[in-house]
């Protein structure tokens, strides 16, 4: 019986890395699982159908016909009335996403009702606290006024919070 050659292992390295090297890959795996090989159709939803519309939508799954990267449907999940507001724009988000990817991936748009939950609202700045008498004057003496001005807009900051910061 004849031996298999031996595969040499995998190169380790003992660098740390960087958790941005190592998203893609997982991510990628998860967008494949629920029909999209490329995620930048996601990631950039808003850029190809802009704000208003990608409130009310969001791309579900690009199906392409078996081993060819061309003629595929882009399905989209559309919520209320904006059904017919996205189908007059369906030839310019099949053009934006096909320049998105550099080919003719997507030919048409098929559209399905769907409940769509509005983005999440950023939270107000916390309001704006004076500085104290103390730290004024200290700020007055340096002498770069972008320094001053950085200085003084992290003085803003740490003083509108209480206790140490927190790391998100």
């Amino acid at each position: 019986m004849a031996r298999k050659p031996e595969v040499p292992p995998p190169e380790r390295s003992r660098r740390p890395r960087r958790v941005a090297e190592l998203v893609p890959a997982v991510g990628g795996q998860a967008f494949r699982r629920f029909g999209f090989t490329q995620s930048i159709i996601v990631e950039r939803w808003v850029e190809i159908v802009g704000e208003r519309y990608a409130r009310h939508s969001r791309p579900e799954s690009l199906s392409l016909p078996r081993g060819k990267q061309d003629g595929g449907v882009l399905k989209i999940a559309v919520s209320g009335a904006l059904a017919p507001m996205l189908a007059h724009v369906e030839p310019q988000i099949i053009e934006r996403v096909n320049r998105l990817l550099g080919a003719a991936a997507v030919a048409r748009v098929q559209l399905r009702h769907a409940d769509i939950d509005p983005p999440l609202r950023a939270a107000p700045p916390p309001p704006k606290v004076p500085l104290s008498a103390e730290t004024q004057s200290t700020l007055r003496d340096i002498a770069d006024p972008d320094l001053r001005a950085s200085l003084e807009s992290l003085a803003e900051a740490l003083s509108a919070t209480r206790g140490p910061p927190i790391v998100r």
